[in-house]
């Protein structure tokens, strides 16, 4: 009776919106509430941040959406989870106060240059070729920057959270954060994924005060139970356990059924990513660490086009007027009709070919990489520009794909995939036609929340263990296969093409890098002021 009756309270907070829903324990979704947030203000070129305030107003405004049109169900609900968007940054004071805005994880901030390293680290390091990595990744440090420009700022912060931890906090009063969401500009073993031993590199590449530093908890433990004043705040039920589940990209890997390296997930996202699970730890490239597996003790190898699925509402900003108006008319999204737009256009574009690095695409570029459209003629419309964003974004994860492929010594048999671009037959069929393997859809629009919600109901015991409990809660809707001649038109532009795009185009971007640095007004004006979509 259990398994039908009780429902878990799952919260979603991403990038565009904070979203909620009920879950129950076949993975149905229940009901789902979604509230639109600004992603984000710039008070400077290339900084992005938002108040933390903010986004627990809007966490509460869509609790209490929710609770309102569930008030019948909420007596079945015994448990909440929270997954959260990664590499979002908090300083709390010791009264629980935020000291200044949350900076994002698609804020551009760097220090000024600092010889941080001991002269071991570099030969070390340099040895093996990452010490430029390394550097890199102290000069991009948040935490860096606010203890250079805001020495009182860091001075008072009692503790330093990631966005997850911050609710955690919110909603139990305890200073916890998931070994699930660790990772990012902070002191971690990234092999068991707790705070990294004395003599980690990663202590002198983030330098925080252990103090400074929540408590971890492990996937399906209990973090607290939810006080009174966050009752109060957003009608959650006090005394409700929260469960501590993973970041918001491991927790769709893991609501899209994806436990081990025979499969792989995209995601259709603000940042779109390639991701599987392993039992060993594994990187893509040198230095770039998996993620913690929303299963403890398992590892998520990932690579990541930077402004993936951003570039759709980039292109509707900026040449979709039709469809915005439409969407406005009809009271739907504008990108539902996009579709029509590419239907009748043939897979390659008629030869437009579009690199997708419009965001530092590490590791497929150099920080000077720019995003590119070539293969323009007079045939081209902005039908065909759509559906070269589309492809461009799915060759960057095919090359991906590839990457883990090579690592991993063996081929995927399927993509699972999730985000907004499912809803899209076309996108599906573009997907399972560039990677040449079949595509499958899942039953639930929401994989984060399915996830989140099988972290809960392993943790809480009403599954032995995440085999039985993916069995139970997730659900392959749809298969969609690689027809044989779009395969092959897409290989030959793949290989032929977009891979020696950039390696063609690098010293171009460079030198365009350099006469930015020359004229920084003129050339790097407006970065980061635009919002993203999720």
């Amino acid at each position: 009776m259990a398994k039908t009756y009780d429902l878990i309270l799952v919260f979603d907070s991403g990038t565009q919106s904070i979203r909620a829903g009920l879950v129950d324990l076949n993975g149905t979704l229940v009901d789902t509430v979604r509230t639109p947030i600004q992603p984000y203000f710039s008070v400077q070129q290339g900084f992005t941040e938002q108040e933390p305030d903010y986004y627990w107003k809007k966490f509460c405004e869509t609790s209490q959406a929710l609770i309102a049109r569930n008030a019948d169900k909420m007596d079945r609900v015994k448990a909440v989870a929270v997954t959260a968007v990664r590499g979002t940054y908090f300083n709390l004071d010791k009264n629980g106060q935020a000291l200044r805005p949350a900076i994002l994880w698609l804020d551009q901030r760097r220090i000024e240059p600092v010889d941080w390293a001991p002269l071991h680290v570099k030969a070390v390091y340099g040895a093996v070729g990452v010490f430029p990595r390394l550097d890199r990744y102290y000069h991009q440090c948040y935490s860096n920057w606010i203890r250079i420009h805001q020495p009182e700022i860091w001075g008072k912060t009692h503790k330093y959270l990631l966005q997850s931890g911050y609710f955690h906090y919110k909603l139990t009063g305890e200073y916890v954060e998931t070994r699930g969401n660790l990772y990012g500009y902070l002191p971690v073993d990234r092999c068991d994924y707790t705070w990294a031993k004395k003599n980690d590199v990663v202590n002198l590449l983030f330098p925080i005060e252990r103090e400074k530093l929540p408590a971890l908890a492990k996937q399906g433990e209990t973090i607290g139970k939810i006080t009174h004043q966050a009752s109060l705040d957003t009608g959650i039920r006090e005394g409700l356990p929260l469960v501590a589940a993973a970041g918001d990209k491991m927790c769709e890997v893991l609501g899209d059924g994806v436990i081990n390296n025979d499969l792989a997930c995209l995601s259709y996202g603000t940042a779109s990513t390639i991701d599987t699970i392993t039992e060993k730890y594994l990187e893509p490239k040198p230095f770039v660490t998996p993620y913690p597996a929303a299963i403890p003790g398992l590892y998520m190898p990932e690579l990541t086009v930077s402004r993936g699925f951003w570039l759709v509402n980039w292109f509707i900003e900026q040449f979709g007027m039709k469809e915005q108006q439409l969407g406005f008319e009809k009271g739907i999204p504008a990108e539902s009709f996009l579709d029509d737009l590419i239907r009748n256009i043939p897979p390659g574009s008629q030869g437009l070919m579009l690199q997708p690095y419009w965001f530092p695409n590490i590791p497929f570029a150099g920080e000077e990489g720019k995003g590119a459209v070539i293969g323009f003629s007079d045939v081209h419309t902005r039908g065909h520009l759509y559906r070269a964003i589309l492809e461009g974004v799915l060759y960057g994860l095919k090359d991906g794909k590839d990457i883990l492929e090579a690592k991993l010594k063996k081929p995927f048999k399927a993509l699972r995939v999730s985000g907004g671009g499912t809803k899209s037959q076309v996108v599906l069929q573009i997907t399972a036609d560039i990677f040449n393997l079949p595509t499958e859809r899942l039953a639930a629009s929401e994989s984060g929340m399915v996830g989140a919600a099988i972290n809960t109901a392993v943790g809480l015991g009403y599954y032995p263990d995440y085999a039985t409990a993916i069995q139970s809660m997730v659900h392959v809707s749809q298969v969609v296969q690689p027809i044989a001649r779009n395969r092959d038109i897409y290989n030959h532009l793949y290989e032929r093409v977009y891979l020696k795009m950039y390696k063609h185009l690098e010293p171009m971007y460079k030198e365009i890098w350099n006469i930015a640095d020359q004229f920084p007004e003129e050339m790097r004006k407006g970065s980061a002021t635009k919002t993203s979509a999720e």
